[in-house]
């Protein structure tokens, strides 16, 4: 219709034209041989198909030109206006959008830029863009981002790359929701949820001083390797009460190979191209699922020749791993499909988040000696009062406020978890504007745990600011701190993380004194982690005691 009404403002004017400015006649030849009579009738002759002079029409070229410039601002307009209610922002280059520049950002040790920038440019917590494919909205506001983790499974729903749902499973704890995912994320509550378990306890304080005997008096280790060490036979005891040996490390070679695929492109047929780093993935996955299936027929194999149905006395009996808790959870046991998806999201989470948080606490730790110093004089204190070679014990644990400290500022500086994507299931309504129903939005945690508006110094380590003496800092601080998501996805493990990584930080600091092999740096993508797995050169102190 629009370009209708712009031939009709053409013919318009061609007929006003032709109306009010009569066309001149020629004018009389002066070649004898070829003059006319004397009273000749002149013979209209057109300059233009119009038969409108050069004046004329350039006249109403203008005219059309100011129709047509119009009409594109009109229509430029009402698009603004039907986007408007969007937050502002910018959909980047064609077809990739702005997804080179995030990427780029965050291979960087410095990734703030990308958000940071263009928050200013805007001059909202919220912007536009476009990455992964998608229109996608960025929050760097703490309320918006409190909204939306608050409204998981109602206004908003989880949303992740295919390659990440693919390999975890349709069951696994991050892509389950509603009543399934209730159900899931209570029993790994009641597993991981309860790290003052005594035994518990033990067997974290067991695995960390095994992997700590296995470090020469004077070596080079590579820190977060050794921490996934500790962390993957962890979980795998949770899961299955396997200790580590023969079947744990295959199972973690393969399950390394499925870590790396999940930020790769999942090409549809990279089962059939096994060069890949997708394709290797899919074959490692199938290889830790086959695994951890073995083991679940086995289990049910032997439940149905016990014959053990659940009853009273059995409830009260502790379980003693989470493929117990599943066979004997009411309302039925799940099927062998979902206990492996189940299992295998598990490791995933136990592995590699506790093994960075683990890193992250002694490099920053490493490069703040007073915090170092302080570390060590609170574990020294504990150790003194138990013996050398005693066994921590959760009063222990709650001995050492100032290495909660070092946890929650590890968490705050790094952010492990940089954000959480979802997808509005309805139109949202923020300050002045809707985010309507299907749209992406990332929810930032990094972007508010860094913000100076939010934190003194935030891009600087400061341990201290934690303290309940800093009662101002610490209050606004802890409000907006959301290091494990929050809502109804919060975290089911994070105080077991806390645990894991105090009783780390404890028997490193009483046993050994170290330096950083060569310098090493961070990044954070596709993941948070130093490039090179941090290298440290490890030194037993001469009173350490194994």
């Amino acid at each position: 219709m629009p370009y209708l009404g712009l031939f009709g403002v053409k013919d318009s004017l061609i007929s006003l034209t032709q109306s009010h400015f009569p066309t001149p006649a020629r004018a009389p030849s002066t070649d004898p041989s070829t003059r006319s009579p004397p009273t000749p009738t002149p013979t209209p002759t057109p300059m233009d198909a119009s038969g409108a002079p050069p004046l004329i029409l350039a006249a109403a070229a203008a005219l059309l030109l100011a129709a047509a410039l119009g009409w594109l601002l009109a229509a430029r307009s009402s698009k603004r206006g039907s986007a408007r209610l969007l937050p502002p922002g910018s959909t980047g280059l064609p077809l990739v959008g702005e997804t080179l520049r995030l990427i780029s950002a965050y291979k960087t040790p410095n990734p703030e830029p990308f958000i940071d920038d263009r928050v200013a440019r805007h001059g909202s917590g919220v912007f536009t863009t476009h990455v992964f494919g998608e229109r996608t909205v960025f929050s760097a506001d703490p309320a918006f981002n409190r909204l939306l983790l608050a409204a998981e499974g109602r206004a908003v729903g989880c949303s992740y790359p295919s390659s990440i749902a693919t390999l975890l499973g349709p069951h696994s704890l991050l892509l389950t929701r509603g009543p399934a995912h209730r159900r899931l994320h209570t029993l790994t509550l009641t597993r991981l949820g309860r790290p003052a378990s005594p035994p518990l306890l033990a067997h974290i304080d067991r695995l960390v001083l095994a992997t700590m005997r296995g470090w020469e008096p004077a070596s080079t280790v590579r820190l977060l390797d050794e921490a996934k060490k500790i962390t993957f036979n962890l979980t795998v005891k949770q899961l299955v009460s396997i200790d580590p040996g023969p079947w744990t490390e295959s199972v973690r070679r393969e399950y390394v190979k499925l870590i790396d695929g999940f930020f790769s492109i999942p090409f549809p047929f990279a089962h059939l191209l096994p060069f890949t780093t997708y394709g290797q993935a899919l074959k490692a996955r199938k290889k830790v699922a086959g695994a951890l299936r073995e083991v679940i027929r086995k289990r049910m194999d032997d439940k149905l020749e016990n014959g053990c149905a659940n009853g009273k006395e059995d409830d009260k009996i502790e379980k003693k791993d989470m493929v117990e808790e599943l066979l004997e959870a009411e309302g039925g046991s799940f099927s062998e499909e979902e206990m492996v998806d189940f299992c295998l999201s598990l490791l995933v989470a136990g592995y590699e988040t506790t093994s960075v948080l683990m890193t992250l606490a002694v490099k920053f730790l490493t490069e703040t000696p007073t915090a170092l110093a302080q570390l060590k004089e609170e574990h020294e204190n504990i150790r003194d009062v138990k013996g050398k070679n005693q066994p921590l014990e959760w009063s222990d644990f709650k001995s050492m406020p100032f290495t909660q400290c070092v946890i929650n500022e590890t968490l705050r500086v790094a952010n492990l978890i940089s954000g959480v994507f979802r997808r509005a299931n309805t139109d949202i309504h923020f300050k002045d504007y809707v985010i309507p129903k299907g749209c992406k939005i990332f929810a930032s945690f990094r972007a508010v745990h860094l913000n100076t508006e939010h934190y003194e110094n935030a891009r600087t380590f400061d341990p201290w600011r934690w303290q309940s003496k800093n009662k101002l800092q610490s209050a606004v601080g802890a409000s907006l701190f959301t290091p494990f998501g929050g809502g109804p996805r919060l975290c089911p493990g994070y105080e077991l993380a806390r645990v894991v990584v105090s009783v780390f930080l404890h028997r490193l600091v009483t046993r050994f004194s170290w330096e950083e092999a060569e310098e090493d740096r961070l990044v954070f993508f596709p993941t948070t982690r130093t490039l090179k797995g941090y290298p440290i050169n490890l030194q037993r102190r001469p009173d350490s005691v194994f």
